[in-house]
C-alpha cells in the first residue's frame, strides 16, 4: 500500500514514541526525511539518527529521541503543509513559531532549512512543519 504523505508518518512516529517513552523510533529512509532531521538535529530536538540499508535494498532510519529530566525535548510537532493542501510562505510573511521559542522547518531553493536559516539567507519556500 502507498503512502499518501510520509513526511506526516514520520512526525508521528515522532510524537507517538515520545508519548510513549522509546528512546528511538524507525521509519522508512528518504531523501525529505533526512534532510527534516538534519535541521532537527542541527536545533537540538534528537540526538541524531542512523540509516539502516537492508539486503532487499530497502532503507530505514533509527531516530534517537531525546529528553531532558524525563521530559520529551520536542512538546509539539505538526505537519502544516500537506499533500492536499500546500503551504508555502514568502520570507515577510512567515510567522515566528510560539514567539520564537519553537521553529518552523521550510523546504526552499536551497534545500530545507529552519525559519531562522532562511531570514537570514533571506528565502521563502514551502512550510513543512512547525515544532516547539
Amino acid at each position: 500500500m502507498t503512502m499518501s504523505d510520509p513526511l506526516g508518518d514520520m512526525l508521528t512516529r515522532i510524537r507517538n514514541g515520545q508519548t510513549a517513552g522509546h528512546n528511538t523510533v524507525n521509519s522508512p529512509a528518504s531523501k525529505l526525511r533526512s534532510n527534516v532531521l538534519d535541521v532537527l538535529q542541527r536545533e537540538g530536538y534528537i540526538r541524531g539518527y542512523s540509516r539502516t540499508d537492508f539486503s532487499s535494498g530497502m532503507m530505514e532510519l533509527t531516530i534517537e529521541l531525546k529528553y531532558f529530566d524525563g521530559e520529551p525535548v520536542i512538546r509539539e510537532i505538526k505537519r502544516v503543509s500537506t499533500p492536499g493542501r500546500r503551504v508555502y510562505s514568502g520570507i515577510s510573511d512567515l510567522k515566528r513559531v510560539y514567539n520564537g521559542l519553537g521553529i518552523a522547518i521550510l523546504s526552499t531553493p536551497r534545500g530545507v532549512m529552519s525559519d531562522v536559516e532562511a531570514r537570514a539567507a533571506n528565502i521563502g519556500g514551502e512550510v513543512l512543519c512547525h515544532v516547539f
